[in-house]
């Protein structure tokens, strides 16, 4: 089964988590080591994968065909008034 391609919201979404949920870990933690740093790095990848993954994806559209019943011309014509 072939995966389809992200669409610009899922980008938008996952690249927002990953941006801002690394600058909040990393100010609430206030580490400085490198294995902390890398830490949070992995982190906030795998909740923006996750959140890219969770938002819903465009559903393919459908052709809809709406046949109108025939129209009887006996009853549609309306009755002609004639002045005497």
């Amino acid at each position: 089964m072939i995966m389809p391609r992200p669409t610009a919201a899922q980008l938008a979404y996952g690249s927002c988590t990953v941006i801002f949920s690394t600058l909040a870990m990393l100010l609430l933690s206030q580490t400085s080591s490198g294995v902390g740093i890398a830490v949070i790095a992995v982190a906030a990848l795998l909740l923006g994968l996750l959140v890219a993954m969770t938002v819903p994806m465009p559903k393919k559209s459908r052709v809809v065909t709406v046949r109108k019943p025939a129209v009887d011309r006996e009853q549609t014509e309306e009755p002609v008034l004639t002045q005497s």
